[in-house]
């Protein structure tokens, strides 16, 4: 028997616990010809984007560089959150070294040093879903349009607020 469902402040408070304190995440990308590929890859976020790096020439490089679009899946299936996201490809160089600094403390990982090249991909995510098990699918919508459904406060936001 599964737990009662969480609300939704109560989700989007897990959600960033998730970005804020976990440090992999499952990236779904697909080529042009939809061939779809999953990658688990290393994360960092800043409270506004997650920054993975691997290489261009890779799958998951390739397909992010073709679309611009990424599935992000974070936490276990029974209590997950799915992030969709709008990704920025920077060089490997042209990300401020602090950032960079940062990323390499929270993963353990530095593309920086590495013979193969590596670019950063910094995706900001436009709809956040979240839910542990079947009770939890309605109210699992917490963001939308780059816009949390529930203020910094918990507290909902009004549908005309956001675009």
């Amino acid at each position: 028997m599964s737990a009662d469902p969480r609300s939704r402040a109560q989700r989007r408070h897990d959600t960033e616990h998730r970005l804020t304190h976990d440090i992999d995440v499952w990236v779904a990308s697909a080529a042009a010809d939809g061939a779809p590929y999953l990658a688990p890859l290393s994360f960092d976020w800043d409270g506004e984007a997650l920054l993975v790096a691997t290489p261009p020439d890779s799958p998951t490089g390739r397909n992010l560089a073709a679309t611009r679009a990424v599935r992000l899946g974070l936490g276990h299936t029974r209590d997950m959150s799915m992030i969709d996201g709008e990704v920025e490809i920077l060089e490997i160089d042209a990300l401020p070294r602090q950032r960079g600094d940062r990323f390499t403390a929270r993963t353990g990982f530095d593309s920086r040093a590495l013979a193969t090249p590596y670019r950063w991909f910094r995706i900001s995510p436009r709809r956040i879903q979240a839910r542990r098990e079947a009770n939890e699918l309605e109210g699992r919508k917490l963001m939308r349009d780059g816009r949390w459904l529930i203020d910094e406060r918990w507290r909902a936001v009004p549908d005309e607020a956001i675009k």
